[in-house]
């Protein structure tokens, strides 16, 4: 679990950077461009030659992100 919540520490959201939407480590790389790029079907590293700066932890912490947003509870009558 530990290392779930190191890897979520990599998200961060800076009101006026991005219009507030998540990021990595406080780059101008939105969470959301890393999952587009995944779901069009580039290999992670692509993504990781297209972007030096990144580390694969990064593409790990967004699908943990998204996963995480996307876990809520079904309440069923």
């Amino acid at each position: 679990m530990n290392s779930m919540t190191n890897l979520l520490s990599r998200i961060t959201q800076t009101p006026g950077q991005c219009g507030g939407r998540p990021c990595i480590r406080g780059m101008r790389i939105r969470v959301t461009d890393i999952l587009e790029m995944l779901a069009e079907n580039v290999s992670t590293s692509e993504i990781l030659r297209d972007f030096p700066d990144l580390e694969l932890e990064d593409i790990q912490a967004c699908l943990l992100f998204a996963a995480r947003r996307t876990d809520f509870p079904r309440i069923t009558a």
